[in-house]
Formats: structure tokens, C-alpha cells, sequence
């Protein structure tokens, strides 16, 4: 089977690997609308960690200042811009409401997070180091498994069913087999946008996260159930990295 065709089949995988992440969230039935402010904390948290570790310190190891600061101001202004365009009734999928907003922002934000994710997996499968791509594409496979469970979460609690979750946590991951082939096919510029690309969507994701997640987990004065929820999501994916090194 040729390399490209492996790397585009690998890379469909992990995008499947980010469904899984909403079936977590089917598992508390009832009990997940109760459960909205922890579950928004878990969701703050996995990203906040994938942020930082899974796209902030590659972009400063790999790139230069200039890169890192751009990416992060970007990335965080757009996001900023894009929630203010979107009104408290804005649309998503069929439904619209707050709960729509936030739904829609979180889609987005992890869709543009995805590609240089995908770009990561064909340089890794371009690389010359025996292994490396079979690594990098587990590693993001199983990463994707909590991302897909923070698309889940804001829909869950905005009343979307469950085939709208699952295929919505799919859909974040699209960009990976697209960046997977684009990288492999022209590794040496990819390599030198992936620094820029990585803290942009880093400024976006940490963007959503202090203006949107974090608001709406602790409204209404609660305290324990949303910093719970953001020490949970943070733990599992501290273990995830130190589990697989990524």
C-alpha cells in the first residue's frame, strides 16, 4: 500500500479516536444537565493543558519570539471577534440560545487546532526516524478522545442528541488527514509555518477558554463543581503526556 495512502488512512483514524470522546458524556444520561458546571470545568481544563503543552511549547522550542507572540495574539483576537459577532441567539447545528454559542465557539476553536495537528502527523511521517509517525499518530488518536469529549459537553447541556455530538466531535478532527497529506507532500514549508500555526490556535483555544468556558462554569457562584471539573481535565491530560511523551 503506498506511504501516502497509509498516512491519509492513519490520519482518518485519529480523527474517528475524537467520536469516542462523546460517549462519556452519553454515559451520564440524565445526570449531565446536573453536571454542567463540572463538565464545563473538565472541558476548560483539557484544553487549557492541550494548549499549553500540546501547542504552546512546541511553537516556542520550534519558532522564533515573533512566532510565538503573533500566533497567540491572533489566534486570541479571532476568537474574541468571532464570539462577539455571534450574539446569545446565534445558531448551531439546528438549535441557537447561549448553550448554541458556546457550542459553536468550541467547535470551531478545536476545527482550527486540528490542522496543525495534521501537519504534525505528515511531518512525523516524513521524518527519516524510524517509528516517529506510527508514535505521533497514537499520541494525537488519543488525545482526541477528551477533546472530542469538551465538543460534547456544551451540547449535551444546550439539548443537542447524541449522533449531533458524536458527528460534530468527528467533524473538529476533518483538518487532520488534510494537514497529514499537505505536510508529507511539502514538509519543508510546513515546517516552517508549524511554530506559527501551533500558537495560533493556542491563542485561540486558551481565548475560549477565559471568556467563554470558565464564565459560564462558574455562574451563578458556584465554586467546587467547575474548579473539580478543571483539576480533573487538567490531570487526565498531564498523564496523557507524560504518558506518551508528546
Amino acid at each position: 500500500m503506498p506511504d501516502l495512502l497509509v498516512l491519509f488512512l492513519a490520519a482518518c483514524a485519529t480523527m474517528l479516536a475524537t467520536g469516542l470522546g462523546a460517549v462519556p458524556v452519553w454515559l451520564l444520561g440524565t445526570r449531565a444537565a446536573a453536571l454542567t458546571p463540572f463538565l464545563l470545568g473538565v472541558a476548560a481544563g483539557v484544553m487549557g493543558v492541550a494548549s499549553i503543552v500540546g501547542l504552546l511549547l512546541p511553537a516556542a522550542e520550534e519558532g522564533s519570539a515573533f512566532d510565538l507572540i503573533a500566533g497567540l495574539v491572533v489566534g486570541g483576537v479571532l476568537l474574541g471577534v468571532a464570539r462577539a459577532r455571534l450574539d446569545h441567539e446565534a445558531a448551531f447545528m439546528g438549535r441557537s440560545g447561549p448553550g448554541a454559542r458556546t457550542s459553536a465557539l468550541v467547535f470551531a476553536v478545536l476545527f482550527v487546532h486540528s490542522l496543525p495537528e495534521g501537519l504534525a502527523i505528515g511531518t512525523a511521517f516524513a521524518s527519516e526516524r524510524e517509528g516517529l509517525g506510527l508514535f505521533v499518530i497514537l499520541a494525537i488518536a488519543i488525545q482526541n478522545v477528551p477533546e472530542g469529549t469538551s465538543v460534547a459537553i456544551p451540547m449535551e447541556a444546550a439539548g443537542y442528541g447524541r449522533a449531533r455530538q458524536f458527528w460534530a466531535a468527528i467533524a473538529t478532527s476533518a483538518p487532520q488527514p488534510v494537514g497529514a497529506v499537505i505536510a508529507y507532500l511539502a514538509v519543508e514549508q510546513v515546517n516552517a509555518l508549524l511554530p506559527f500555526s501551533f500558537a495560533f490556535a493556542a491563542g485561540a483555544m486558551l481565548s475560549l477558554i477565559v471568556i467563554e468556558l470558565l464564565p459560564e462554569a462558574y455562574k451563578g457562584r458556584r465554586f467546587l463543581g467547575p474548579t473539580a471539573g478543571l483539576a480533573l481535565g487538567a490531570a487526565v491530560m498531564m498523564v496523557l503526556d507524560l504518558a506518551l511523551g508528546v
